[in-house]
């Protein structure tokens, strides 16, 4: 795919990423696929351990919204993202409140939670995308139940005007903006973000004068990134951004269907995070975040799975098991007497992909027999 889409440089005209992007989003079966859904539902509500703002452990609801969708995927999006499978371009404002009204049937009014994370595979109080009366609608009953919530946001979507609305009708709530990374030449090769670092630190201020709590999202091993330069990449970012956020929530890649990471893992080359980098990123900068007071959360999606962060197989459950572990409880100790024989393998990944001008990586799959794994062509 790489050489197809003159990445390595074939002598064909070179491809925007926007282009890679909306191919698969606009065929007929993807949106034949979009309109199946049924829009007076949403597409998962379910609860999960949490930690409230004060540290204090809790029951979170987590409600997934079928949406429009998001603003910037209508016009490019970003090379990893996969929620435009879930999203209907033909929601209306009576199917969002059936899916409130659903989500708060189907939980009993969120009974036993102290904590709501409220997605809609955009911006919530994008009134584009989510309409106003139910975002008041959401941020009033959510206030009034006493309910912590969580939000999401793209950064050149917070304006003063609706910060300050948000902070009327739910103060002191989260507002959770996809960063991704600290590094605008990432953001704008790698990741497609459609905003840039100065415009999330605007954000950040409008969020903060408010009295709104932030939380920032990175990602671990963005497409045409190697395992090894995402590691010191990563580490480094999320020491710089946890001195501006009360909390940060690193996102291994995991391979979500129709997108440009898709493309790349198929045609082999792209493999998800190892858990071990994981591991030794949250280790290398828990000295630094600690200093700031931000929390770090590590939550591998489809963790242990091929097209998850994985390991060999052998170890990944353990592993997985210590790094959630960490997300509720902050201390490194979670990671002590956890080892396996394809931590040699992944060291020896890492320093290839630091020594090799090989922009890809030089990752292989990791499971099965080593012997036959290398004899493969």
């Amino acid at each position: 795919m790489a050489e197809s889409a003159g990445i390595l440089g074939d002598g064909t005209k070179a491809v925007k990423i926007h282009h890679l992007i909306k191919a698969p989003e606009n065929t007929s079966e993807s949106i034949s696929f979009r309109e199946s859904w049924d829009a007076s539902r949403p597409v998962t509500v379910y609860k999960t351990p949490e930690n409230l703002p004060d540290g204090t452990p809790c029951t979170a609801a987590t409600v997934i919204l079928r949406t429009k969708g998001c603003a910037w995927w209508w016009k490019s999006g970003c090379t990893f993202c996969g929620y435009f499978n879930d999203v209907r371009d033909d929601v209306s404002a009576d199917d969002m409140f059936s899916q409130w009204e659903f989500a708060k049937e189907s939980t009993n009014n969120f009974e036993g939670c102290e904590m709501i994370k409220v997605y809609t595979s955009g911006t919530f109080f994008e009134d584009r995308e989510n309409p106003p009366e139910w975002q008041d609608k959401v941020l009033s009953e959510t206030k009034e139940m006493g309910l912590h919530l969580v939000v999401e946001a793209q950064a050149q979507m917070c304006t003063p005007e609706k910060i300050s609305w948000v902070a009327e009708r739910h103060p002191g709530c989260t507002v959770a903006i996809g960063l991704e990374a600290y590094d605008d030449k990432v953001l704008r090769f790698h990741v497609n973000k459609g905003f840039t670092i100065r415009q999330w630190h605007k954000a950040v201020d409008m969020l903060k004068d408010n009295r709104l709590r932030v939380k920032t999202y990175l990602i671990f091993k963005p497409p045409f990134m190697s395992e090894g330069v995402a590691l010191n990449h990563t580490t480094s970012w999320l020491g710089d951004v946890a001195q501006f956020s009360d909390e940060v929530s690193v996102n291994p890649m995991n391979i979500q269907k129709r997108t440009v990471v898709d493309r790349l893992y198929r045609n082999k080359e792209y493999r998800p995070p190892w858990l071990w980098s994981l591991v030794e990123m949250i280790k290398q900068a828990h000295a630094k975040t600690s200093e700031t007071g931000c929390r770090v959360i590590v939550h591998p999606t489809a963790g242990g799975k091929v097209r998850g962060a994985h390991n060999c197989g052998s170890c990944d459950v353990e592993v997985v098991a210590a790094i959630e572990r960490y997300s509720v409880s902050g201390e490194i100790s979670e990671f002590q007497g956890i080892d396996c024989s394809c931590k040699s393998h992944w060291r020896a990944e890492l320093d290839n992909d630091l020594t090799l001008p090989v922009p890809l990586g030089t990752g292989a799959f990791r499971r099965g027999d080593p012997v036959d794994i290398i004899r493969a062509p």
